[in-house]
């Protein structure tokens, strides 16, 4: 089984966040692609999309601050009084009895799976930010183009929505 802990995009990617919302679509982007190349060796994919667990972390501190000084001061004294409360105001939207462990149930439970059987992909979302949602749209979309061009071999179990 090849797993990626790399979420999927949000539904609503917050402003100021550009860097962390980018690397996460890539590296969704990445394990799909690579899902479909690794199929025909046997290989299962099982990307888990785990929501945003900010209870004992600092999940956003470093997210979206410059390396550039000069430009960091200008962008702070424009931005500052949006950004101050950003965190704070994302991990409201987050159960407080929200427990990370639920995420690495959800992996033990996709390596349980027999082979050839576990979805593509397992959301773990507390704050429900609409990243199912959007990752269905895209699978769906992914799956039927795969079948026009006639990789329809290539979809996963539970990639041809």
């Amino acid at each position: 089984m090849c797993g990626s802990a790399a979420p999927a995009p949000a539904a609503v990617a917050p402003p100021f966040l550009a860097p962390y919302f980018a690397a996460k679509a890539a590296m969704d982007a990445l394990a799909v692609s690579y899902a479909a190349e690794v199929l025909p060796f046997g290989i299962d994919t099982a990307i888990v999309v785990p929501g945003a667990f900010t209870t004992g972390t600092n999940h956003f501190a470093n997210a979206g601050t410059p390396a550039d000084i000069d430009r960091a001061e200008a962008y702070d004294q424009r931005h500052r009084p949006l950004m101050d409360d950003l965190g704070k105001r994302l991990a409201a939207l987050t159960p407080s009895d929200a427990d990370a462990t639920e995420v690495a149930e959800a992996v033990a439970r996709l390596v349980a799976m027999k082979h050839g059987t576990r979805p593509l992909r397992t959301h773990i979302d507390p704050s429900r930010d609409g990243s199912e949602v959007v990752s269905a749209v895209a699978d769906r979309l992914r799956a039927d183009f795969f079948r026009r061009i006639g990789l329809d071999s290539l979809l996963t179990a539970g990639s041809s929505l």
